[in-house]
């Protein structure tokens, strides 16, 4: 009730002000227009004339009063975005500034800025598949690995529960378990043969429905949430950056990609054996579980 009130007397003040702007048209006409009189004597008692200042002059008046709410609510969403450490929204089909006073970030830049902050140092990713992420030549992380210095990967396990309950969950034909569990796989293999050359690959095989898709690069944190029914390239993407702000989720991301990396239920695989290495908390090495023949 009191927002609608609100605007009641708004529209009211918008009113008064055009309305005594256009009337007080003529003294001020006639004070600039002094050597325009005979002119300015054909509008002077212009009715018509009038009303029709009136109506522009409010028009415009409601215009700029609804540019600079919206502007001041810009602002502070800027604020709440600058504290968070949100950088920008990107989505397939646009870019969406988050915060106003940040620079505009393109999905051309946003993968220019994934190569630059993964070169020469060390990457973190958590995905599904990592077919389209990586191991396609036009995915966002496949020049990014090649170039790191180390890199910390976690995927799903192609032959657990979270693997055919993401594969149920996203709506294309094509898409079924057995297609996700051979994406795995040769993903598998295309990290194995950049372990071959770098040795510096590491991956866990997760088996649980996946939540968030993460990739930690320098001072950037790149974020797509699963959702069933989707595919993650219809999610927006969320890119978060560092900073010494107490509301910064740039750190609670990465504490939550460093409590699943150390998770004693989450076995590491060897790329030489391939098998499956599960540890105790201490990080001893309690069995080891075949996955693939290599």
């Amino acid at each position: 009730m009191f927002k609608s009130l609100g605007k009641i007397f708004f529209h009211i003040a918008i009113i008064v002000l055009s309305a005594t702007a256009a009337l007080s048209l003529p003294y001020a006409g006639g004070f600039i227009a002094r050597n325009y009189q005979t002119y300015w004597s054909l509008i002077e008692d212009k009715e018509m004339f009038l009303i029709s200042v009136e109506i522009i002059l409010a028009a415009m008046l409601i215009l700029f009063f609804n540019h600079v709410a919206r502007s001041l609510k810009n602002w502070r969403l800027s604020n709440i975005a600058a504290k968070a450490g949100i950088v920008a929204v990107a989505d397939t089909h646009k870019d969406i500034t988050v915060a106003g006073k940040m620079k505009r970030l393109s999905l051309t830049k946003i993968r220019k800025l994934r190569e630059k902050q993964g070169f020469l140092k060390d990457v973190m990713l958590i995905g599904s598949t990592g077919s389209s992420t990586f191991v396609s030549p036009e995915g966002d992380f496949h020049n990014v690995l090649k170039n790191c210095r180390e890199a910390k990967i976690m995927l799903l396990n192609p032959f657990g529960e979270g693997a055919a309950i993401r594969a149920r969950g996203i709506p294309e034909p094509d898409i079924t378990p057995g297609s996700f569990t051979d994406q795995i796989l040769k993903s598998i293999v295309f990290l194995r043969s950049l372990n071959e050359v770098h040795q510096n690959i590491r991956l866990k095989l997760f088996s649980d429905a996946p939540l968030l898709k993460l990739a930690i690069l320098g001072d950037y944190i790149s974020m797509r949430p699963y959702r069933a029914g989707l595919g993650t390239k219809e999610m927006p993407e969320y890119i978060f950056r560092h900073s010494n702000g107490k509301g910064s989720l740039h750190d609670v991301f990465y504490q939550f990609f460093l409590s699943r990396w150390r998770d004693s239920n989450i076995p590491e695989y060897d790329f030489n054996t391939g098998e499956l290495i599960y540890k105790d908390i201490s990080g001893s090495e309690v069995r080891r579980e075949l996955l693939i023949s290599t």
